[in-house]
Formats: structure tokens, C-alpha cells, sequence
């Protein structure tokens, strides 16, 4: 059957010729990020910040299967899920527990979320050179890139929604795949017959939810949102196939996406209960036998279930009073502005050039970066608003859960962390590859396209500069005093 060729390109618009060359590309930025992130990594020699908690408890769960102290041989009770922890925990497995060993994983984890980055990028926009421009921005933020050389759990987070993003991607072009085939094959759309629809990527992208969720209860605000790209893009793959009104709110249709919406969020929580596995072994673990320790009758599987429920319960509580003042919190609305990073390390010693030394590690973003976000925000919004642009809505709903959620905490002093806003970080790179990729425009006027071909490779050009400038101070680099206090652009407020 003849498909118009506007619903064709509406179901599956062209990819970018060579998918070959597009990897070898993604793994040159991948190569990149790699090396930057591996070279002095096992530089400052010692647990910074609040390595002392993750990567201990990676080696503890190594030792013991759970969190536990093992100086004093006690469970130990944390306020995290243990996902992050194992995975830290593995990289002490390959190297050790030494400053190379507990922070390999973040390497990992952050080369990866670069390589998803470059080819979500190039999905959305249909380009390799605007993907492979997200991949290498992203590599070249400065809080990208500190988080993933220090064991921390925000780095494990990203790449999990991230990976269940861009696995929801693959579910929509392959749901649309399908019913292009459909519509080939025969299929009339006025009759409300639906084709049936490839699982794997859904199931995949709600597995690496619960991975997320598994690292830190943050996730949820993600998991939310994907289920709304969920059912947004269901509806809008009936409708760009041409099944009437009627039908994409019919009883079949409706269903149907309440089955996997209901089908996503029972395998996402099913992927978070296994990742407490070692919990569940371990006799011994805090609050694995809360019931039976409190005077109560403990059911198999039941009771086991509502101890790690009062685990939960006694965790939220801790969060949801964490207001206690801290020299490097900060509030959502400063995270845009990078107005309060956070020092990971200091140090006075050399050597260096001169007799006052200074070697610090900074969690901040590459600053010409993180101040062009609030304007390329800005254009991808205009351009969402005023083309009705899909891609665009998902790339601000990302940016957004990763800071928005956290304004409401504000208002009861929560202590924060710009760290927090780390899941937003690849969703806001993607924002100015589209913006640049809007300015550029599609090669129909040759004189604008030359002149934002130029405009955006001085801007990477710059954003690479600025990150090399403030590269010492991401890495512990022992450096001339001045020099560093010259790089404290917004003096006490970096300080």
C-alpha cells in the first residue's frame, strides 16, 4: 500500500548517511572524554569530600555484602539506595581501594553518559556533527567532569536517566517504525486496528529507571516525566499515522498505554527491590530484622519486605529534616549562575612556581557553558512554543526535573547541593546543540548557514578554552596562588 510521503517522513524522517562514520566519531569524543577524566585520576592521593562515606561503603559492601563499619563491626545505616555503592564497589574490585580503584567507575559512567549524549543528539536532530557537539560539550563541563573522577553517587544518577531516555527514544522511533511497516502492509487506521509494537526498548528504559531510582530517590521526578513522554508520544505516533480522533482515545488505545504505563513503573520498582539484594542476605544489615528486633512477629518474605519499608521510612526521615547549614549549600535558582560551587579539596602545598601555593578541586561547570544555558533555554523554548516542536519539549522537561523539583525544598531550608542539578547537565548541553543548530539553519540560505557554522565553532572553540583555563583547579593542581585567585571570577561566592 503507498504511504504519502508526508506521513512517511512524519513516521520516520531520514537518518544522517554513515552510520559507520557517526561512531567513529562518537568514539573520537568518547576517546576524549576518556582520557581527560583517566590522567592524575588517582590525584589528590586521598578520600576527598564525601568520598569518606561512598567509597568506604563500596568497600564495605565488597567485604560484607551491605553498608556496615568495619572498624567496629556494626551495620551501618545509610540514607541512599545501594546501586551507587556497587558500582563504586566494582571499581575497587578491578584497582583496589585506592584513590584509582573507588573512583574508576565515575570514569566509566561519565565516558559512557558522553558517548548516549552525542548519540541521543544525533537522533534527535538528525545530525552527527550537533550530537557529536552535545558529546563534546558535555565532556568539557567542568562539573561533568569532576563528578565523574570522584566517588559520588550523582554521576551513577545521570547516566541512568540518561540511558533510560535515550532507550524511551529508540522505543518511539521503533513504534514508529512499526507502524510505518503497518500502514505498508495494508493496515487502514480509520478501522482503530492498532499494529502490536516492539517491547524491548520500553522495558529496557524502565529498567535503567529503577537503576536510577536505585541511586538515589531523585530518580523519581524522572520517572514521572518519562511516563508522560510515554503516553504524550503514543498519542502522537497514532496521530502522525493518521488514526482518527475517536480511535486514539478509544478504548484499545487507552488500554493499551495504561498497561505500560502501569507495566513501566511495576518493572522500574522491581529493578530497584533487586538492587537491595546484598540487603536482603544479610542477616545482620541495619533494619533487616526491624520487626523481630522491635518484639514483633517477622513473616517470611512479608516481614522482610516491611522491615526494608521501615528502612525507607527512617531514610526519608533524615532527608526530609536535612536542614542543617553547610559552608558550600547553595539554592536552586544559583545553579544556572554557578553562584556556590562546591570545594571537593584544598591545599596550600606544592610545589609551584612560587612560595604561596593553592591546589584545589572545584565542582563547577565550565562557566562560558553553564551562562549560555539560560539563553540557548530560552530559544529552544521560543522554538517549542512557536513550531510545536517534540524534541524541543523533551529536552526542557529533562533540563527542568533535574532543578525544578528542588525549588519546593527551598522553601523549608533544605540544605542543597549544586551538585543536584548534575542530571539536568546532559538535557541542557542538548539545548545548545539545538540552539546552535537553529541558528545555524537547515543549508537553505547559504550566507546564514557559513555564518552559524563560524558562530558555533568559535563557541565550542571557546567553551574548550575556558575549560582548559579552569582545568587546574578540576584536578587538584598545585598552582601559583595568584594564579588561582585569579580564576575565582565571582570572588567569595566560589570561595
Amino acid at each position: 500500500m503507498s504511504v504519502p510521503e508526508q506521513v512517511r517522513r512524519r513516521l520516520a524522517p531520514p537518518m544522517p548517511d554513515s552510520e559507520l562514520m557517526s561512531w567513529i566519531a562518537v568514539g573520537a569524543i568518547g576517546l576524549i572524554a576518556a582520557v581527560l577524566r583517566l590522567v592524575t585520576l588517582a590525584h589528590p592521593d586521598q578520600i576527598i569530600f564525601d568520598e569518606v562515606y561512598y567509597a568506604n561503603e563500596g568497600h564495605s559492601m565488597l567485604v560484607h555484602g551491605s553498608e556496615w563499619n568495619l572498624d567496629e563491626n556494626t551495620p551501618k545505616f545509610v540514607v541512599h539506595p545501594p546501586l551507587g555503592k556497587w558500582l563504586i564497589a566494582i571499581g575497587i574490585q578491578i584497582a583496589g581501594f585506592s584513590p584509582f580503584g573507588w573512583r574508576l567507575s565515575a570514569v566509566i559512567a561519565g565516558v559512557i553518559s558522553v558517548i548516549i549524549v552525542a548519540r541521543v543528539g544525533r537522533r534527535l536532530f538528525r545530525s552527527t556533527v550537533l550530537g557529536c557537539t552535545a558529546g563534546l560539550l558535555l565532556a568539557l563541563d567542568g562539573m561533568h567532569f569532576v563528578s565523574s573522577r570522584t566517588a559520588l553517587l550523582d554521576i551513577f544518577l545521570t547516566v541512568f536517566i540518561l540511558a533510560s531516555f535515550a532507550c524511551l527514544l529508540l522505543d518511539r522511533d521503533a513504534a514508529r517504525r512499526r507502524w510505518l511497516t503497518a500502514l505498508e502492509n495494508g493496515l487502514d487506521p480509520a478501522t482503530g486496528r492498532l499494529p502490536s509494537l516492539p517491547p524491548w526498548w520500553r522495558i529496557a528504559a524502565a529498567v535503567l529507571a529503577g537503576g536510577a531510582m536505585a541511586v538515589k530517590w531523585s530518580a523519581v521526578w524522572y520517572i514521572a516525566t518519562f511516563l508522560v513522554l510515554l503516553v504524550v508520544w503514543e498519542y502522537a505516533t497514532m496521530r502522525a499515522a493518521g488514526v482518527p480522533r475517536q480511535h486514539r482515545w478509544g478504548v484499545v488505545a487507552v488500554s493499551r498505554t495504561a498497561a505500560w504505563v502501569l507495566g513501566f513503573g511495576a518493572i522500574a520498582v522491581t529493578a530497584y527491590l533487586a538492587s537491595w539484594f546484598g540487603w536482603f542476605l544479610d542477616d545482620r544489615a541495619s533494619h533487616r530484622h526491624w520487626l523481630r528486633d522491635n518484639g514483633h512477629d517477622e513473616w517470611p518474605v512479608v516481614g522482610a519486605l516491611y522491615n526494608l519499608f521501615r528502612y525507607h521510612a527512617d531514610a526519608y526521615g533524615f532527608h526530609a529534616t536535612l536542614t542543617s547549614e553547610h559552608d558550600y549549600q547553595s539554592w536552586p535558582w544559583q545553579w544556572l549562575l554557578l553562584g556556590r560551587p562546591v570545594a571537593y579539596y584544598w591545599s596550600d602545598k606544592g610545589p609551584c612556581p612560587s612560595d604561596q601555593c593553592a591546589a584545589e578541586v572545584l565542582l563547577l561547570g565550565t562557566p562560558i557553558l553553564w551562562w549560555s544555558f539560560i539563553p540557548a533555554l530560552i530559544a529552544v523554548l521560543w522554538y517549542a512554543i512557536s513550531r510545536r516542536d517534540w524534541r524541543a519539549w523533551a529536552i526542557l522537561t529533562g533540563a527542568a526535573m533535574g532543578i525544578a523539583p528542588w525549588f519546593a525544598y527551598q522553601f523549608e531550608a533544605r540544605t542543597m547541593f549544586y551538585f543536584y542539578a548534575l542530571p539536568s547537565a546532559p538535557f541542557l548541553v542538548l539545548a545548545v546543540a539545538m540552539a546552535l543548530g537553529i541558528m545555524i539553519g537547515n543549508g537553505r540560505d547559504p550566507t546564514r548557514h557559513t555564518v552559524g557554522v563560524m558562530i558555533a565553532t568559535g563557541y565550542v572553540i571557546a567553551v574548550a578554552l575556558c575549560f582548559a583555563y579552569f582545568y587546574p583547579i578540576y584536578v587538584g593542581e598545585p598552582i601559583d596562588y595568584e594564579a588561582w585567585r585569579a580564576r575565582m571570577w565571582l570572588g567569595r561566592l566560589w570561595i
